[in-house]
Formats: C-alpha cells, sequence, structure tokens
C-alpha cells in the first residue's frame, strides 16, 4: 500500500475501467458487470480512501455524476414517446414511488433495518440510468416504441430518485423519519417537487442562453465541447447551492431542452459527452468497487439475496403493474417492462456519497450508532443489488425480448440509400434470400418502380432526420449507401454510423481523381467500401444495361466457389455471402472473402 502512489492508482484504475469495456464488447456481456469484477480485485491491493482525501473524492463523484446525466438528457428525444408520454409520466411517478414504498418493506423486513434506514434504501434504489439501460437495449435493439419507452423512465428517474434519496437522507439526519405519521414523507415530496421546478427551471433557461450563444456564435467552434462541460459543472454546482441536490435535475433538464431544439446542432457535443461519458463509467465502477471489500458483501448475507430477488420478483412487476394498470399497453411490453430495472451507476455512486457524507461531517451526530452501521450498510446492499440485477437483466432480457417477439439481437436487414436499377436489383435478390430490405431515394420514379418491383420504399432524403427518427429500423442492421453521388453516400454513412457503427456502415467505391482538387473525401468521412475498389456506380449501372443479373448459387462440395468463379468468369462481382448461420455477410473491398461449401453466393454476373 505504502508503494503505490495516487498516480500509479488513478493511471491503473482508468487502464482497468476502458480493459474492462472492452471485453465487454468482446464478449457481449454488460460491461458493469467487469467494471465490477475489476474494481472488487482493484480493491484487494489499495483502498482510494488511503490515497485521495474524502472531499476531493466525494466533489469528483458527484460531478461525473452530473456530467453522465447531461449526456443521458441529450439521448432523450420527445418524437420518441409521442405515442408512450402518458406511459412516461405514470412510470416516474406513480411507479415510481410504488417501487419506493414496497422496497422500503422489504428492506425493513428482509435486511433487518429500522424504518428511517429502510425508507432511504428504498429512495435511493428507485433509480436505474443511462449507464445500464442504454447499453442493454443496444445490445437487445427492442422494437422502436417500447426502446424509447424503457429508455426514457431509466434516465428520467435517475435524477428524481436521486434527489428523492438526498432529501430523505437530509430529513434522516435532522430526526424527520422517527415515525411514519409525523408528515416526514408528505413533508419529502413536498421538497421533492420544489426540486424538480427549481431544477427543471435553471437547466431550460440555461438551454435558451446556450442555444443563442451558439446562434450567433459568441463561441467558436473548438471550445464548443469545453465550453458546455464547463457551464454544466456551473449550472450542477450553483443549483445545489440554491437547493440542495437540485444540480442533478438541472444537467438532466439542460440535456433534454438542448436535445429537443431544432435552432442549432449539437451533435459534436453529444459525440464529446459519449467519449466522456465512457471515461467517466469506467473510473467510476471501479474507484467504487475498490471501495467495498468483498467481506462486507458477504456480512449481507441470506437476507442480502432475498432482498435482490424480492426486487426482481415483486417490486419490479407490481410497480409496472400499477403504473400501466387501465393504459394501452401491449401483454408483451408489460412483461418486458416487469423484467428490466438494473441499477447502476448513480445508485453506486449516491450510496458511496451518503456514507462519505456520514463519515467525513459531523452530521451523523444524532443518529444512533444502530442507525449509523445501518446507513454505512447501505454501500454494500447497493453493490449487491446491481450486481444482482445486472446480471439477472442482462443475461435474461435479451433472450426474454426475442422470445416476446420484440427484438431482433442481430438484425440483417439493409437500408439502401438509393432506389435506382442498380439497387432494385441488388435489393430483391437480398429480399428473396428473406432479409428485410428498405430503399431510400428523392427520385419519385425509383421508389415508385421499387414498390411495383415488391420492395419497401421511403420517398425521403437519406440525410433527414425523418429517416432516423420517424422509420421503424428494428431489423435493420447496415446501411448500404448506393447512390450516383458520392457526397450523398458519404453523408449517408456518416449519419447512420451512430446506429450502425462504422462497421456496420457501406458505399461504393469513387472512381479514380485524376486531380488533387477532385480526389474523394477522405477515409474518415467515408464508409466501409462496397464490393470492391473498382466496382463504382458507374461500373455497374453499365453492367446492368448490357444485360448483367444478380445471381444466388448454393455452394457445395462438388460444386463450390473456384467452379462459380470458372462458369461466370473473373468479371463476376461478388455482393453478399449467406453463412450457413443464416447471417447475411456484405462483402467489401478491405476484406476479400472466400465462401465455403454449405454457403450462398451473391453476385452480379454476366448470362
Amino acid at each position: 500500500m505504502d508503494e503505490i502512489s495516487p498516480l500509479v492508482y488513478l493511471c491503473g484504475i482508468l487502464a482497468l475501467g476502458v480493459l474492462g469495456q472492452w471485453l465487454a464488447w468482446r464478449l457481449r456481456l454488460p460491461a458493469i458487470v467487469l467494471l465490477l469484477v475489476a474494481g472488487f480485485a482493484a480493491g484487494r491491493f489499495a483502498n482510494p480512501d488511503d490515497l485521495i482525501e474524502a472531499e476531493l473524492l466525494l466533489a469528483f463523484v458527484s460531478l461525473s455524476v452530473a456530467v453522465i446525466l447531461f449526456e443521458g438528457g441529450l439521448s432523450l428525444q420527445f418524437h420518441e414517446v409521442r405515442e408512450t408520454s402518458r406511459l412516461v409520466v405514470r412510470l416516474v411517478s406513480a411507479g415510481l414511488l410504488t417501487t419506493w414504498g414496497l422496497t422500503a418493506v422489504a428492506a425493513h423486513w428482509l435486511l433487518a433495518f429500522d424504518w428511517p434506514i429502510a425508507v432511504l434504501a428504498g429512495a435511493l434504489l428507485t433509480v436505474s440510468g443511462p449507464t445500464v439501460i442504454v447499453p442493454l437495449l443496444r445490445h437487445v435493439r427492442p422494437e422502436r416504441r417500447i426502446g424509447s419507452l424503457v429508455k426514457w423512465e431509466g434516465i428520467v428517474n435517475d435524477p428524481i430518485g436521486a434527489v428523492l434519496a438526498a432529501l430523505v437522507f437530509d430529513a434522516m439526519l435532522h430526526g424527520g423519519l422517527k415515525g411514519l405519521g409525523d408528515g416526514a414523507a408528505s413533508l419529502t415530496l413536498l421538497n421533492l417537487m420544489l426540486t424538480l421546478l427549481l431544477g427543471s427551471v435553471i437547466g431550460g433557461l440555461t438551454a435558451v442562453v446556450m442555444v443563442v450563444a451558439l446562434r450567433r456564435h459568441w463561441v467558436p467552434d473548438f471550445l464548443q465541447s469545453a465550453v458546455f462541460l464547463a457551464v454544466v459543472v456551473v449550472v450542477f454546482t450553483l443549483s445545489n447551492q440554491l437547493r440542495h441536490e437540485a444540480g442533478l435535475v438541472s444537467v438532466t433538464a439542460l440535456g433534454v431542452a438542448l436535445a429537443n431544439q431544432r435552432r442549432v446542432t449539437v451533435k459534436h457535443v453529444v459525440e464529446f459527452k459519449e467519449n466522456l461519458r465512457v471515461l467517466l463509467i469506467a473510473v467510476l465502477f471501479v474507484l467504487l468497487a475498490s471501495r467495498v471489500p468483498l467481506s462486507s458483501l458477504a456480512d449481507v448475507g441470506w437476507g442480502g439475496a432475498a432482498f435482490v430477488a424480492a426486487l426482481i420478483l415483486v417490486v419490479r412487476p407490481v410497480s409496472v403493474w400499477l403504473a400501466t394498470l387501465g393504459t394501452e399497453i401491449r401483454p408483451a411490453e408489460r412483461l418486458f417492462l416487469c423484467c428490466i430495472h438494473p441499477r447502476g451507476i448513480v445508485a453506486a455512486a449516491v450510496a458511496s456519497l451518503f456514507a462519505l457524507e456520514i463519515a467525513s461531517t459531523t452530521k451523523a451526530a444524532g443518529l444512533s450508532p444502530e442507525l449509523v452501521g445501518q446507513a454505512q450498510q447501505l454501500v454494500p446492499v447497493t453493490f449487491l443489488v446491481i450486481i444482482g440485477t445486472v446480471t439477472v437483466y442482462g443475461l435474461s432480457i435479451g433472450p426474454l425480448s426475442r422470445w416476446l417477439e420484440l427484438s431482433r439481437s442481430n438484425p440483417q436487414g439493409i437500408l439502401f440509400a438509393g432506389a435506382s436499377t442498380v439497387v432494385r436489383e441488388i435489393a430483391l435478390a437480398v429480399q428473396n434470400e428473406g432479409f428485410q430490405v428498405l430503399l431510400v431515394d428523392t427520385n419519385q420514379w425509383n421508389t415508385s418502380r421499387a414498390r411495383m418491383a415488391g420492395l419497401a420504399t421511403c420517398y425521403a432524403n437519406i440525410g433527414s432526420e425523418y429517416v432516423r427518427n420517424e422509420l421503424d429500423l428494428g431489423d435493420i442492421g447496415r446501411l448500404l449507401a448506393m447512390t450516383p453521388n458520392d457526397e450523398v453516400n458519404a453523408l449517408a454513412a456518416l449519419n447512420f454510423a451512430e446506429d450502425f457503427s462504422r462497421a456496420g456502415v457501406y458505399q461504393l467505391a469513387t472512381p479514380a481523381s485524376s486531380s488533387e482538387r477532385t480526389e474523394p473525401l477522405s477515409a474518415h468521412h467515408r464508409g466501409r467500401v462496397l464490393f470492391g475498389e473498382e466496382v463504382t456506380f458507374d461500373l455497374l449501372a453499365r453492367r446492368f444495361a448490357a444485360g448483367a443479373e444478380v445471381k444466388a448459387s448454393l455452394l457445395t462440395d462438388d460444386y463450390g466457389y473456384d467452379e462459380f468463379v470458372g462458369r461466370y468468369g473473373e468479371s463476376a462481382i461478388l455482393l453478399f455471402v449467406v453463412e450457413e448461420s443464416g447471417n447475411l455477410a456484405v462483402c467489401t473491398a478491405e476484406q476479400p472473402t472466400a465462401p465455403k461449401p454449405g454457403q450462398k453466393v451473391i453476385a452480379v454476373v454476366d448470362v
């Protein structure tokens, strides 16, 4: 311990956090599970309390949570919940209060907590949040309606639950929760409403100021991300000074307001905050988990396991059922909601903050030793809940959503930018193999011809907000930009890189340029090159005009790919390979494909 410096410790924490997230991506596991494992392992070598002052750690955790909630607010679009806004309101009001009450009862009976600590635990564990909800949704890819509903509930619940927990904590410290009939609950709810109102007003006004500043170009481009970060930190701190814990509401409201205005673009800020969120989550989870000895988790005992089971099997289903009672939600959607409510970084951070405040201040002087001991037990209980809920929901929600027919975890459909003859011929061959296709074009003649051929089409600009926000892309997993215009193709690839990742956006090659002035766009502005470096739109158009066709051929031991090439010649252009697993592999210039027996090839051939 004496040989580890704060610099070495922080460097190790960052490395472990990033490594944990990378391994989670490779293994297709919830990242939080590996981050917690890394944190518990790091705690065996060093305790951050011995290297970082409590006041500094408390400030870092608070500011990090503020940035995470701001980034979560930036991902909330009102158009996502036009049909389900009533459900969102009921889930974050009646559903949250039901969760609070039932969790408090479970903590009192199963963990033997006195009522003040049980009520505090109930408030603390109402939160969920973007750090666990968004990765799960990205992995499961549920239908747009239910996915938006879950995301909104999780992100909006975070500041409300955190503020509620803070108000209960203050009431407990001042002796306001000694009984259930002394009006403490009503006072807490009143303070919660005032805090939500103040935070929303501050966040909304700040958003107006930021929009005006960007529209009038008061902030240069290279400073905008830094200015936004500074504003988030200042707004969070100022709001907390005006009213305790109003900062979390302010930064969330600020993010939501900026995300839903249309006067200026904040996409570059969103990208910066996403990268910052990944780093903060990596550091926070490992840092906070390293403060929790494994022995403290074991000390919770079987009561802790029963408590986690009660949250999953009783509290969540009952709260969802009550919140959705009398609504038009489908049974499958209700069951999906009942089976997803993992706890994340906000619960861990707020519990750790409470423990730090009790340990580093004299506020707890009025509490009995029993209550102080139970308050310190909130941290291991919270981490036990995080581990249990993330593990159960993370492993079960994927199979459940597929069983309920609400998602496709590995969608194989293709979104085509363009609906020309070239695209129609290729899209028909893909559709005939059982894969969903959608063609988007601004040429009405092209789209009408595609519809007549039995293809799904959309008359729109591929770069418009309408395509991303209004079309249901649940079964679509890739973009193939195949218009005659290379700039349009590149724009489409850039727009959909966030939805399908850079590995899932493709565009046709550009003809070689003889001048630097007309050379193609740089690589980071483009998608992956389709089919081959020499396969341009003009080449495909000439081939089809000369009578070429798209041919699908099943390869066998007697009729392999060499025989296929021998039959159709070297001029055959390999487009796709349907693998034995049923997946559709797109052929690219960067990864030469060697089809094997048992697979089916789709290629452009001369007949």
